[in-house]
């Protein structure tokens, strides 16, 4: 008997942003019907701007929460949470209320996902800063996501992209912070969560490259010494305890190793090193996921393009990418379970 589909609370980000739009064009046709079953989590005045702004239409059924939903019925089922209405706010610019009704929405849909009435959490793009000046006082999502959830062991924010897997030691930290926080250890932990996520995604020998941090992966310490004294002592020991990881490799050229198929994901040291790559690989493909948590999260890779709000072109292969991701990560762990 073919189990379920995982149940996805689905969220529609940022309302000044795409969010709306997206999550309004990926409902309206079914076309994620047979991946995942999507329960939307937020106010029906988001989802009726973005069906507007999409130029679709569809039924939706108002819930109390997602156990209550009936999914045989046709109509897509919303869990409104009568929190924000997108005529107070304008398209394509920052606003600490929204940002704030933001936070709130998400954080229902982590009761949800803990009260085990969803099995993951896939939202649209949202803005870090509005959030922020909205009263969720942390740098990111993720780290939101660890406080919410009484997390108290290492996770990280991953790229995920043509089933390569790029993460990263330090992310949302300034440059300076960035280089202070790599230490030998956070390499380790570092490279451990990037293969057990994918093993988790099905890769049963991840093979992953680690990035140098200076050019040319430090030229034997000419331009710095990090990658003899921190980077490669903690390849080998990780290599040492059976983790297929090999580097460091210069942060220009191991991208493109990846890309041809020598390794199934690549460790960066900081932020922009991986996601330049990986952006411009496939900017509407990208899934961020936060891993290292015990509830799935899953996101396009992209922002809130307040420069396209309200014009019907966003596009939504990221955000479909998104869901399939959570789904593939939730009926993985099922099987594992």
């Amino acid at each position: 008997m073919t189990p379920p589909l995982p149940k996805i609370a689905l969220t529609p980000g940022d309302c000044t942003g795409i969010g709306p739009e997206q999550t309004a064009r990926v409902l309206h046709d079914g076309r994620m019907s047979g991946v995942a079953r999507i329960v939307v989590v937020g106010d029906k005045r988001v989802l009726e701007l973005g069906m507007r702004q999409a130029g679709v239409s569809f039924a939706y059924r108002r819930y109390d929460s997602p156990a209550a939903v009936n999914w045989s019925d046709g109509a897509v089922p919303l869990i409104d949470l009568g929190n924000t209405d997108p005529a107070l706010y304008a398209p394509g610019v920052g606003s600490a209320e929204s940002g704030r009704s933001t936070g709130d929405t998400l954080a229902q849909a982590i009761e949800f996902a803990k009260a085990g009435d969803v099995d993951a959490v896939s939202f649209a793009p949202l803005n870090k800063r509005a959030m922020y000046d909205g009263g969720w006082k942390f740098p990111d999502e993720h780290k939101m996501f660890a406080h919410l959830l009484n997390h108290r062991g290492y996770f990280s924010e991953m790229n995920v992209l043509d089933n390569q897997w790029m993460s990263r030691v330090t992310s949302h930290v300034s440059l300076r912070q960035a280089v202070e926080q790599i230490t030998q250890q956070a390499i380790e932990d570092a490279i451990v969560l990037a293969t057990t996520m994918m093993r988790k995604a099905g890769i049963a020998a991840p093979r992953l490259a680690v990035a140098a941090l200076n050019p040319h992966a430090g030229e034997n310490g000419l331009f710095g010494n990090e990658e003899i004294d921190i980077i490669r002592p903690a390849v080998e020991t990780m290599a040492n305890k059976g983790i297929d990881c090999k580097g460091p490799f210069p942060s220009d050229t191991v991208y493109l190793k990846a890309f041809a198929g020598d390794f199934d994901g690549v460790l960066a040291m900081y932020h922009d090193q991986g996601q330049i790559a990986t952006k411009l690989r496939g900017f509407n493909r990208g899934v961020t996921v936060t891993a290292g948590l015990d509830t799935v999260f899953t996101t396009p890779a992209h922002g809130t393009a307040f420069d396209i709000v309200g014009r019907g072109v966003a596009d939504t292969g990221a955000f479909e990418n998104a869901i399939k991701l959570a789904s593939r990560l939730v009926q993985f762990r099922q099987l594992a379970a």
